[in-house]
């Protein structure tokens, strides 16, 4: 039979391990509480939220951006917007829109800080942005609606939505237009002219002394079968509200005019639109519109089955992702001349 051990020994022997015990106890708690992502399996979180100086802003109205607005309208976390200047020296991003860079250089800063990124943001076509050559060298970043820009901002786009169903608003009209700057040399212009031999077009905008409030749009081009989505120029991308706000969202069927048809089924399923280009001639266009059964014509909203269009109107909505694209956007480039690759 064992012998028992003495009892101050097994008394010591047991304050030990409980010693151990406390000392182990308290050295994970104290982690814990120092680190609490790795109790609850997180990644570690930077506490700093991200500062983006917005230098002018892209609108003539400014909106309010105090507080913690990405978070509270759009849901994104760690971003922090401002216009105050003087806090130039503290922001990571500082966001310059294209159409308040004139006159020129001049007004930028004068400095930029060690690490600071500067984004150059446009949602013009190239057509209609001037004076890029006096920006190479300049900007880290670029922002517009092309797919192949750093922070790519669209006009709109398709959202998934389960609960969709086919609405097809009441047709009162073949054809409907809203125009507000009509210029004779532009190609829509000259496509309007030729098509209106073969079909009558409602026109409203200020290009016809017919402007529309902004409440008035979609219930006015919604009473029309179709609706000429012509943009103002014809670039890779560019693709408007023309077709997102007044026709898809209005619920009616686009007539494209604008980049090819390949391009546009990469933002829109193909049989939710007719592109110009289909067609041999113009006269073959208004026969197609003018001949079309209700059948056929159903057929071109199979789209709102799945989908639901997002328009993107609010410029704290497009500068506020630029923090959600921040962790991999490249460092350390400039772009050598944005007038080539806009151009491009």
């Amino acid at each position: 039979m064992p012998r028992a051990l003495p009892l101050p020994r097994l008394l010591w022997g047991v304050k030990a391990v409980v010693t151990t015990g406390v000392f182990v106890t308290t050295l994970w708690n104290l982690r814990c509480f120092l680190n609490p992502s790795e109790l609850s399996g997180e990644a570690p979180r930077n506490t700093e939220p991200l500062v983006v100086l917005v230098w002018e802003w892209p609108s003539k109205q400014v909106p309010n951006i105090s507080g913690d607005v990405c978070r509270e309208l759009y849901g994104i976390a760690g971003c922090w917007l401002t216009m105050e200047r003087r806090l130039l020296g503290q922001a990571d991003v500082v966001v310059f829109p294209h159409t308040r860079l004139q006159p020129g250089r001049d007004r930028l800063p004068k400095e930029r800080p060690p690490g600071q990124n500067w984004v150059w943001v446009s949602l013009e076509s190239p057509s209609n942005t001037k004076a890029l050559a006096a920006w190479n060298q300049t900007f880290n970043w670029v922002m517009t609606y092309r797919r192949d820009s750093d922070i790519f901002i669209p006009y709109g786009k398709l959202v998934p939505n389960r609960s969709a169903t086919v609405n097809i608003p009441m047709k009162t009209n073949l054809v409907s237009w809203v125009i507000s700057n009509y210029h004779r040399t532009q190609k829509r212009a000259e496509i309007y002219k030729n098509l209106s031999r073969y079909l009558h077009v409602n026109i409203y905008g200020k290009a016809n002394k017919k402007p529309l409030c902004k409440d008035c749009l979609l219930p006015t081009t919604s009473k029309s079968k179709f609706y000429l989505a012509f943009e103002n120029s014809i670039h890779q991308d560019y693709i408007t509200e023309k077709l997102w706000r007044n026709s898809l969202m209005a619920g009616t069927v686009p007539v494209v005019l604008g980049p090819p048809r390949a391009n546009y089924e990469q933002f829109v399923p193909a049989d939710s639109f007719i592109h110009v280009d289909d067609f041999g001639s113009l006269a073959e266009l208004a026969t197609f519109l003018k001949t079309m059964n209700s059948s056929r014509y159903r057929q071109f909203f199979a789209w709102q089955n799945r989908y639901s269009v997002k328009l993107y109107a609010d410029w704290r909505e497009r500068i506020c992702t630029i923090c959600t694209a921040y962790p991999s956007l490249p460092r350390g480039r400039v772009y050598p001349n944005l007038e080539s690759w806009f151009n491009s």
